[in-house]
């Protein structure tokens, strides 16, 4: 019989406290709902959704397409449902993430504005003692973490941050109510994904804008649009299809590689493909591409050259436009879709800062000083992204035997599979590190079929102990390093997924190259040799 929430929870130890409500959490929490196991789980915020609770800002939305990244697990679901978009807003996904919850009795299962900050293994026991911020004590033979890979929001290491008197706010962690720019004088610190999507949504409102940008990124556009009935008919009649093929495609999208190799055409059939691309919906620029684009520096400059003359065009200011376009290649850092961004800055009361020659040296009581002077702003807006992938584990104290998890992950992660690492018993990771490349939700969907069904293993087994070996985990974190050492990323190592946007950060690659394929290839691997890389005790 399942346990209810650790606030109603009769005393003693939960079989399994899972961590976080997010599009991972809630679908562990059903897969237990299906064994025999007590559990519950705990969530740092006020609802469930995660990424989806926490970023609320204006222009918040998917860029994997609504269908692909919803939950496939029930039939009833997937018929009562019904996106608007082809890729919808933040408030839609978090109305289904709410109906999932509700549809399927999970919230009766979470403790919500619950944070946990520690955590430490028993060795006689074999359990978890987890620690919250409320003060609470939880006990929990398995814990499973679905934290998410870009939930520990950071600021730029500038001065007075918390001096500002105005209005300010993360992305991260916009507030509930809300954040009134209209007519406002606002600026905009950041332009990865988060900040192209909040400047062209506010753009048309504010009294002006003033965006500071580190890195220009290659933006593309996401052309989303309604779903027509005749689409949603489409849809919803070959769910299962699609469902099969996410599963089979190299990243869990919609979208594979284009079929022939970019040097078996000429340069003009080339660019008639890519300007196809570019008016196809969201990832088929990154992953309907030529697969060469990625692993050839010819053809990658190529793309890039193409996607340039697109942003020159759309700028109107060719001193603008040069601020504008990347000195990397394409791919090098997690591209951007975006609508009508490049126009924002052919409006008259939009300003853009470039931070490598005018950088910031503080924010102070009225707005920010650079080091060509100082410009007040009604609201400031921090589109400074994650400490990414490790950043949400580093805020947890994690030990086990006396050794702890920051301090084992200090030089880069160590794990099996992305799911269990030597030395931390019982512990289970959901899109954690080396293993989260691609759609998220369907890499987590294999995830969690796999611990659900290591979990099982153990029962069957009567184990109290389950624990990767150090020979499963080298022979996969080496893996890892070998398959990103092959890509054109790897020269440059300027994305999150390398620590680089976090100061201090070591940098070493946290994600996984080899897709939804590669990690299913492994897990399977792993199911199928009664889960070989494992001790059970």
């Amino acid at each position: 019989m399942n346990t209810p929430r650790i606030d109603s929870a009769p005393s003693g130890t939960l079989d399994v406290l899972v961590i976080g409500a997010g599009i991972s959490g809630l679908y562990q929490l059903y897969r237990l709902t299906q064994t025999d196991l007590t559990f519950a789980a705990v969530e740092a915020g006020s609802g469930v959704g995660g990424t989806w609770y926490w970023n609320r800002y204006p222009g918040a939305r998917f860029d994997s397409e609504s269908y692909t990244y919803a939950f496939f697990f029930s039939k009833e679901l997937r018929e009562e449902w019904s996106w608007s978009e082809h890729f919808a807003g933040q408030p839609e996904i978090e109305s289904y993430l709410n109906h999932v919850a509700d549809r399927f009795d999970l919230r009766k299962y979470i403790t919500f504005d619950t944070r946990v900050t520690a955590m430490d293994f028993d060795e006689d026991t074999h359990t978890w003692k987890v620690t919250t911020a409320n003060g609470d004590v939880i006990h929990a033979r398995f814990v499973i973490t679905g934290i998410g890979m870009l939930s520990a929001p950071q600021y730029p290491p500038v001065p007075g941050i918390d001096d500002f008197r105005g209005v300010s706010a993360h992305t991260g962690l916009w507030p509930q109510e809300g954040v009134d720019v209209a007519g406002k004088k606002v600026a905009v610190i950041g332009t990865g994904s988060t900040g192209v999507q909040v400047i062209s949504a506010i753009a048309g409102e504010v009294g002006s804008l003033t965006v500071y940008q580190r890195t220009p990124n290659w933006c593309t556009p996401l052309n989303n649009a309604p779903i027509t009935d005749e689409e949603q008919e489409q849809i919803k009649s070959t769910m299962d299809q699609l469902h099969e093929s996410l599963k089979s495609s190299f990243a869990g999208f919609m979208h594979n590689f284009a079929p022939v190799e970019a040097g078996a055409v000429s340069h003009e059939e080339r660019l008639k493909f890519w300007e196809q691309l570019y008016n196809a919906p969201g990832f088929a620029k990154l992953l309907g591409n030529y697969m060469q684009v990625m692993t050839d520096k010819v053809y990658n400059r190529e793309f890039s050259d193409f996607v340039e003359s697109k942003i020159r065009t759309r700028v109107h200011d060719p001193k603008v436009a040069d601020l504008l376009v990347p000195d990397h290649g394409y791919g090098a850092k997690r591209p951007p879709f975006e609508t009508n961004y490049y126009e924002v800055y052919n409006q008259p009361n939009v300003e853009l800062v470039d931070l490598r020659t005018t950088p910031i040296t503080k924010i102070t009581e009225t707005g920010i000083e650079t080091t060509e002077g100082t410009e007040d702003f009604d609201v400031i807006i921090y589109a400074t992204g994650f400490d990414a992938i490790t950043g949400a584990y580093d805020r947890i104290d994690i030990t086990a035997g006396g050794a702890s998890l920051n301090s084992a992950w200090e030089d880069g992660p160590f794990t099996f599979v992305g799911a269990s690492a030597p030395g931390f018993p019982n512990l289970f990771f959901l899109v954690g590190p080396h293993s989260s490349s691609g759609n998220v939700p369907r890499m987590s969907e294999r995830q969690v079929d796999f611990v659900t069904g290591t979990l099982g293993e153990a029962v069957r087994r009567g184990a109290t102990r389950v624990e990767a070996t150090f020979e499963a985990a080298k022979e996969w974190t080496d893996h890892v390093y070998e398959l990103n050492s092959t890509s054109l990323a790897a020269e440059e190592k300027i994305d999150y997924t390398y620590g680089t946007n976090t100061p201090g950060k070591k940098i070493v690659f946290r994600h996984y190259d080899g897709g939804l394929a590669g990690l299913n290839a492994k897990m399977t691997a792993v199911e199928d040799s009664s889960y070989a890389g494992f001790e059970f005790k």
